[in-house]
C-alpha cells in the first residue's frame, strides 16, 4: 500500500529560525508524522537571517533556474536544502535575491514590517508549488503553518485544480498567535488574479489585513487547526462556522498523535 504524502509548508523552522511555538512545532511535526509511515516534504522561505553555513545548506541545481513572474516582472526561483539528521529529514528553502537576502524575516530591525511581504509570501506559496512538481510528488495533504503560507491554499486550490500533482490534495491551515500589523500592499489581489484566481475567490483581499488573509486561506482549506491556546477570537469562530472538520488546541504531549488522525479522517 502507497504511504500518505504530507506537504508541510512552514513560515518557520528551528533551527534555522530562533524557537518559537510556530517553529518547534513546524520542526517536530514532520518527523513525528514520517516516524507514523507517511512520506513527507517539508518547506520554509529562506530568510536571510538563517546561518546557511551553519546550517549546511546547499543550492538543489535541478530544481532551481525557474522564473515566476510576479507583477509583470521575472524572479527567479532557487531552491536549497539542508537536512536535519536526527530526523532523517530534508528541509527545502524557497530564495530569491529580492525577497529574502535581508537580514531578517517579517520585519526590519525596528519592527517595521516589510512593504513588499505581500509579494515575498506569494512567491514563496508559488515556488513551493512549482518545486513540487519539479519534483513529481503528488501530496495527500498539504499542511499550511503560518500567516505567510496563508496564500498557498488559494493558490493550489484555484489554479492548480486541474494539475494530476495537486488534483486530491486536501488542505490544512493552522491558525496561530501570529498577527501582523499592517494591511498587505493593496495591489495583492491583482497581483493573485493574474496568476489565474477568479475575481469571485479574492473579495476578502480587497482589505487585505490578517483578519482578511486569514479567513480566505479558511475559505480555501479542508480542515483548520487551533494551533495556539489563544488566537484572534474572531479567526475561530469563522473557522467553527465554516462547518469544516475543525481540530482543537492539542497540547505538546498529544498534538502529533490528534494531526496524523486529522489528516486520515480528510
Amino acid at each position: 500500500m502507497e504511504k500518505t504524502k504530507v506537504l508541510f509548508i512552514s513560515q518557520e523552522i528551528t533551527p534555522y529560525l530562533p524557537e518559537s511555538e510556530l517553529s518547534t512545532i513546524a520542526r517536530n511535526l514532520p518527523q513525528g508524522i514520517q516516524e507514523k509511515e507517511k512520506e513527507i516534504r517539508t518547506f520554509m522561505p529562506r530568510f536571510g537571517s538563517i546561518n546557511e553555513r551553519r546550517n549546511q545548506l546547499h543550492e538543489v541545481i535541478r530544481l532551481s533556474g525557474m522564473n515566476l513572474i510576479i507583477n509583470d516582472t521575472d524572479h527567479p526561483l532557487i531552491i536549497k536544502v539542508a537536512s536535519i539528521q536526527a530526523a532523517r529529514m530534508q528541509v527545502y528553502f524557497i530564495d530569491n535575491d529580492d525577497y529574502f537576502q535581508r537580514k531578517f524575516t517579517i520585519a526590519d530591525d525596528d519592527g517595521i514590517e516589510f512593504a513588499d511581504n505581500d509579494e515575498r509570501a506569494v512567491f514563496f506559496a508559488r515556488g513551493v508549488i512549482e518545486t513540487i512538481k519539479k519534483l513529481r510528488w503528488a501530496p495527500d495533504v498539504v499542511h499550511c503553518q503560518g500567516w505567510f503560507t496563508a496564500l498557498a491554499p488559494i493558490l493550489i486550490k484555484k489554479t492548480m485544480n486541474d494539475d494530476p500533482f495537486f488534483a486530491n490534495a486536501k488542505i490544512v491551515y493552522s491558525l496561530y498567535n501570529d498577527a501582523f500589523e499592517k494591511p498587505l500592499d493593496s495591489s495583492i489581489k491583482a497581483k493573485v488574479k493574474a496568476m489565474g484566481v477568479a475575481e469571485k475567490d479574492l473579495k476578502l483581499l480587497a482589505q487585505p489585513d490578517y483578519l482578511n488573509l486569514s479567513k480566505l486561506a479558511i475559505n480555501m482549506s479542508d480542515g483548520i487547526i487551533k494551533g495556539s491556546a489563544e488566537v484572534n477570537e474572531e479567526l475561530e469562530k469563522y473557522a467553527l462556522e465554516s462547518g469544516k472538520p475543525y481540530l482543537d488546541f492539542q497540547g505538546e504531549e498529544g498534538y502529533i498523535d490528534a494531526y496524523n488522525d486529522f489528516y486520515d479522517s480528510l
